[in-house]
């Protein structure tokens, strides 16, 4: 009789339904006698016999995902008895929604801080007419990565580089759509 204290003691669910727990209890793996909430809950929401049936229909190695899923389902309703889990969810899609739009804002922020350091930092050429910016290439790259956050200018253009498409800024210094590369008075 030197056996552990926790196998005398019932599981969770046979301690709350006030029976004896047998040696092969369908609920004695899943909801151990330290958690006596989580079968009270599911207890609660779903019943112990529509438990029963769900954990004998399974198959063994699917008991525990169930088990769990009803666990979460259980608490979600006891804290919103409308909505349960689907409530939660709605929440976090909207919180995912609203930050989805902050990251774009902030992505498009930073390609117009990029591309309004890229026109001051590229030099001047007759096919672009860009102005070159009265700062040195290096105090460009340290105003542009201190307007970054990073403070050493790790997002820098390198000046001359050739860019893949037309400049979407203004050439001249009056922002006329007709200075603007591919524009009507550049050709």
């Amino acid at each position: 009789m030197a056996s552990s204290s926790s196998s005398n003691s019932p599981c969770a669910a046979c301690k709350f339904l006030r029976r004896k727990c047998m040696p092969g209890c369908i609920f004695a793996p899943y909801f151990p006698p330290e958690e006596p909430q989580k079968f009270a809950n599911v207890h609660k929401i779903f019943g112990a016999s529509n438990v029963t049936k769900l954990l004998n229909e399974l198959l063994p190695h699917q008991r525990e995902d169930a088990v769990n899923s009803l666990a979460y389902e259980a608490e979600a309703r006891m804290k919103d008895p409308v909505y349960g889990c689907v409530g939660a969810i709605s929440v976090l899609q909207r919180q995912v929604h609203r930050l989805q739009k902050e990251l774009d804002a902030a992505n498009a922020d930073l390609i117009r801080y990029a591309c309004n350091e890229m026109a001051t930092a590229l030099p001047a050429t007759p096919a672009t007419g860009i102005v070159p910016s009265p700062m040195a290439p290096r105090q460009r790259s340290a105003e542009f990565g201190r307007r970054m956050g990073d403070g050493v200018g790790s997002f820098y253009q390198i000046p001359g580089f050739p860019l893949p498409y037309p400049a979407p800024w203004p050439d001249g210094p009056s922002g006329d759509t007709h200075d603007r590369v591919g524009g009507e008075g550049t050709m």
